[in-house]
């Protein structure tokens, strides 16, 4: 009789099984460290211990998996542009709260934020994600925009360059934030904030 599980899959038919929110957690660990395409149902069998069909019992496909992953990380980002303290008030607490909000979303989603900004467009779902992350920059750059307008903007600062610096730098905290590390979420967030403001703020 023929059997669709992993190698090694038997020894471990003990273990409590995952729930989809933990088995993701391991798929998307597996698409960071092998790339999406490179990645196969076949190793992620291996990897999470299961059979095909039973990762098939929480996704239809791999690239559902990957849309999930990927709404994790934009579904913060943009809640954080929807907040009331993001979108009245002078620009330049807006432009805080929104970048505080950005630091902690990606200290709370780390895998799937790195996911997000490796993605490379080869296919719908990611084309999908990408035009969603460009809107998010979009609305960065308004924020700042507005901050020139109201003269809390060095005047020699381009506003899309601002915003490019800015989420340049929080993105970069992909690359070496670790959130078993000396640094706490909210300490990184007031380091942000205040290269922010030494640099792009007008005295």
């Amino acid at each position: 009789m023929t059997t669709d599980a992993a190698p090694g899959a038997a020894a471990r038919r003990g273990r409590p099984g995952y729930d989809r929110d933990r088995l993701l957690a391991v798929v998307v660990q597996a698409f960071n460290d092998h790339g999406y395409e490179a990645t196969s149902l076949g190793m992620l069998s291996e990897r999470l211990g299961l059979s095909r069909s039973a990762i098939y019992h929480h996704f239809d496909s791999k690239e559902q998996m990957l849309e999930v992953a990927l709404a994790q990380a934009l579904d913060g980002l943009e809640a954080v542009f929807d907040e009331p303290e993001a979108t009245t008030g002078p620009a330049d607490a807006r432009i805080r709260h929104v970048l505080r909000g950005a630091v902690l979303v990606l200290t709370a989603e780390l895998p799937s934020v790195t996911l997000l900004l490796r993605l490379r467009g080869n296919t719908e779902v990611e084309r999908a994600a990408l035009a969603r992350r460009r809107a998010i920059d979009g609305r960065l750059r308004a924020l700042f925009e507005r901050a020139r307008d109201e003269g809390t903007l060095r005047p020699e600062v381009d506003p899309r360059l601002a915003e490019r610096l800015t989420f340049g730098m929080v993105n970069s905290l992909v690359e070496w934030y670790r959130p078993d590390g000396r640094t706490s979420p909210e300490a990184l967030a007031d380091a942000v904030l205040a290269y922010v403001d030494a640099g792009l703020t007008a005295r």
